[in-house]
């Protein structure tokens, strides 16, 4: 039969079973040409009865082949893109990122490649400023994570809470238990003033001999005063205050200095608190044994309430009565005497609070400066000290505190302030000092003052082996006393040294409050009481002869506004700022958008799939030689049979499953100028099969 009646039969069985195949091919991805061709065949022998000829065989041959040539050129021009897309080389994706990029210039690298100067200069300029960009990057990041500020101010106005007022007498208090002592040092002192100035106290210098012949008996105070010659080292030889030598010392004698020997347990170091002034001198000295004396205070004596009522004459806030119970709260300074804190550590209920300025609307107190029961030795100035401060915050008259005069009204007026830091990583700041590694010892608001003598206080127990008299005491603890502790006194001014040049580390840890309430404080002056009026205020005052100006004074305290000022930080730099900035500059230098960052991201994860496929790549392909050329170094198994049966050929006329299986899977679609069945010539073995077939078919019909 001719090529092109078995071309037409085949056609014509093709157009018959065309739905079948095309329904089954999808269904079966697996499908080989040789199981198609049988259930081609098959199907039409069982619906058809028609009698297997190779002519039949032949067209359904014919039919199979040219259906699956059909099929795959139908995929082959839907053209549809894969899920994912690799490229094959990295110019390939270059030239596709350069041509489909949204960057500006980056075009200009593939369109002017036939021109090299252009090229190169597009290259350069578009890595400068790639290069620009990625530095202003690098600025723009390092401002951010250094963590600025800005600082802004603001005014308010509104009703004002008012602040703790704390005022002492400037007159220490004289303990019961211990005024033995006190007496025995006031003695102590006026000898040593005769000694080293030739000053008479009054009624001392006739009874100098007599005192000194009893202190014989007794044992003397240690670390007497000394004079120690100017520019002398610390451990040479002093002159004491009582060797007999009848040279005078000035308070301003130049050659000399005052002070007193302190030394460690063995004695072997010791070091000398010297002082140019010899009013300093004496004062330090008698402060110095004046706290070691006050640790002999039992801890159960307090300050009897009638001794603190005489110091106030009268209190009024808001031209209301301020003395009731619960309105203040009493303590004992070591330094300023007496002391009272009105509105502290209240509920915010009973807090006081101002609606409106002046004098009539703030807090006036009347006190008593009386000086005939001073300590003339430590106390050298008269009058009251007042301290303003939050009202639970603890009152640290060293610190911010100031003198009133007596037989003077001062008026102090305030303006609000309110400090907000931001904590975190702008500031080195605490909240509530729960983060800070010092235990606080005054049970008081968080402040900075709060942290850092409770640190002394801890370091001087650590050190020192006792408690500073000042300093609330710690538990299990006892305060300094040299007949206990002997050398106290060397190991206190050694850590007032170390405190003073920051070397103990309290500062340091002792971080600033987030939130901080100031007082700016203006204060006015004028003479109380006037002459024609201090008689009746006198006598309204007191009931007794009370007729000395210098006993009493007046003190005022009020807002002067009601409006507040608030200095608040805030990040210069947040993150919509930092992006906002990034996108300027990404703008700046080319032009584009987040997307753009996006087809750069695309672009890096392209070229490392790409060298991941490449070396997965050549990793398989080494994998696949080492076991070839293991496979060939194997001996054979004898359990198999002879090397002959296993390597014997399998007939060319005979096609085994596993050749249909290569054929199927890795033979190329053909031309369709190669559906004619005499052009089926060619190099591969299927068609060599195919042609084998259908040439015997041919001849079984003729």
């Amino acid at each position: 039969m001719q090529s092109g009646t078995l071309c037409s039969l085949g056609l014509e069985v093709c157009k018959n079973r065309m739905k079948c195949i095309s329904e089954l091919l999808p269904c079966i991805p697996e499908i080989w040409e040789f199981r198609l061709l049988l259930h081609l065949v098959t199907s039409m022998w069982q619906e058809e009865e028609t009698m297997l000829t190779p002519t039949y065989l032949a067209s359904s041959i014919f039919c199979v082949r040219y259906t699956t040539i059909l099929l795959m050129t139908e995929e082959v021009k839907s053209g549809k893109e894969p899920l994912i897309e690799f490229y094959s080389s990295y110019r390939e994706l270059f030239e596709f990122f350069c041509n489909n990029t949204t960057i500006h210039g980056a075009i200009r690298l593939v369109c002017s490649r036939n021109n090299r100067m252009k090229t190169a200069f597009w290259l350069v300029l578009f890595l400068a400023c790639f290069g620009l960009m990625y530095w202003q990057f690098g600025l723009l990041f390092g401002q951010y994570f250094s963590y600025p500020v800005s600082i802004n101010v603001n005014v308010n106005s509104g009703r004002l809470l008012f602040p703790a007022v704390t005022v002492c007498t400037l007159n220490p208090y004289r303990y019961h238990p211990i005024l033995a002592d006190l007496e025995e040092l006031d003695k102590e002192t006026q000898r040593t003033l005769y000694d080293l100035y030739k000053y008479n106290v009054t009624g001392v210098q006739g009874r100098v001999p007599q005192n000194r012949r009893r202190r014989e008996a007794r044992e003397p105070l240690p670390h007497p005063l000394v004079r120690i010659p100017v520019g002398e080292g610390l451990h040479r030889e002093v002159r004491s205050a009582d060797t007999g030598d009848n040279e005078e010392m000035q308070v301003k004698r130049k050659n000399w200095n005052i002070g007193f020997k302190l030394c460690n347990e063995t004695g072997n170091d010791c070091i000398y608190q010297t002082y140019s002034s010899g009013v300093d001198a004496i004062r330090e000295w008698y402060r110095f044994h004046y706290i070691n004396i006050l640790a002999r205070v039992p801890k159960n004596d307090n300050v009897s309430k009638e001794v603190l009522e005489n110091f106030v004459f009268a209190c009024r806030f808001n031209e209301e009565y301020c003395m009731q119970d619960g309105t203040y709260a009493q303590f004992h300074h070591a330094i300023y005497g007496n002391c009272y804190t009105f509105n502290f550590n209240r509920s915010d209920s009973d807090t006081w609070s101002s609606s409106m300025p002046g004098i009539k609307n703030g807090l006036t107190l009347v006190l008593r400066t009386e000086q005939h029961d001073y300590i003339p030795l430590l106390s050298t100035v008269a009058g009251a000290r007042v301290l303003i401060h939050g009202h639970k915050e603890q009152a640290f008259m060293d610190d911010n505190g100031f003198n009133i005069q007596p037989g003077v009204e001062t008026s102090i007026g305030m303006k609000k302030e309110v400090v907000s830091r931001l904590g975190g990583d702008y500031s080195d700041c605490s909240e509530d000092g729960s983060d800070v590694d010092v235990k606080d010892l005054f049970n008081s608001e968080y402040t900075q003052q709060v942290c850092v003598r409770s640190c002394f206080q801890a370091k001087m127990v650590d050190r020192c082996g006792c408690a500073y008299a000042f300093y609330p005491l710690p538990d299990g603890v006892e305060y300094c006393d040299y007949k206990k502790h002997k050398s106290w006194g060397y190991c206190y001014y050694k850590l007032i040294k170390e405190f003073s040049q920051h070397e103990l580390g309290c500062f340091a840890k002792c971080r600033k409050p987030c939130l901080l309430t100031e007082y700016q404080l203006n204060a006015g002056y004028s003479r109380w009481p006037t002459k024609v009026s201090e008689s009746w205020v006198f006598h309204t005052l007191s009931q007794s002869n009370f007729t000395d100006r210098n006993g009493i004074a007046k003190l005022n305290i009020y807002f002067e506004e009601m409006n507040f000022k608030t200095i608040q930080e805030s990040p210069t730099i947040i993150m919509v700022t930092l992006l906002s900035l990034l996108g300027s500059q990404w703008s700046l230098w080319f032009g584009s958008s987040v997307l753009s960052v996006v087809e750069m991201g695309e672009l890096v994860f392209d070229v490392i799939a790409i060298a991941t496929i490449i070396l997965l790549h050549r990793y398989h392909s080494q994998q696949n030689q080492a076991m070839e050329e293991t496979g060939r170094t194997e001996t054979a198994d004898p359990s198999f049979g002879p090397r002959e049966e296993r390597n014997a050929p399998i007939p060319r006329s005979v096609p085994s499953d596993s050749q249909l299986r290569v054929v199927a899977d890795i033979t190329p679609p053909p031309a369709y100028e190669t559906l004619d069945l005499n052009s089926l010539g060619g190099g591969s073995s299927r068609s060599a099969s195919i042609r084998s077939h259908t040439s015997q078919y041919t001849s079984w019909e003729s």
